[in-house]
């Protein structure tokens, strides 16, 4: 009798694949970060946040406080580990602050 080699995957990798697949994974990431902005960064920061987005591994985050985006440029390696621990990889590259 021969045995056949099963297909059998986990779920999370096949959602995983479909991500990278249809190239999903940046619009998935986005999503979460948007839902956990405020929760993750503080509501003070959170309220002078205009615009947050990330494209080709750069988030870009667009403040209406001068003071602010000065304080958040000198923090930006520990927002993009933040981020980064939040969304379970390395999908930040990098931060930008305007």
């Amino acid at each position: 009798m021969i045995r056949r080699q099963s297909n059998e995957e986990s779920l999370k990798q096949v959602i995983e694949q479909l991500l990278d697949t249809y190239k999903l994974r940046d619009k998935l990431n986005h999503v979460k970060l948007l839902r956990s902005w405020e929760t993750m960064m503080g509501e003070a920061i959170a309220k002078r946040t205009e615009k947050i987005f990330l494209k080709d591994d750069v988030l870009t985050i667009y403040l209406s406080s001068a003071p602010l985006k000065e304080e958040l440029n000198y923090g930006k390696e520990k927002i993009k580990k933040l981020l980064n621990k939040e969304l379970e990889g390395e999908f930040i590259k990098d931060v930008v602050i305007r």
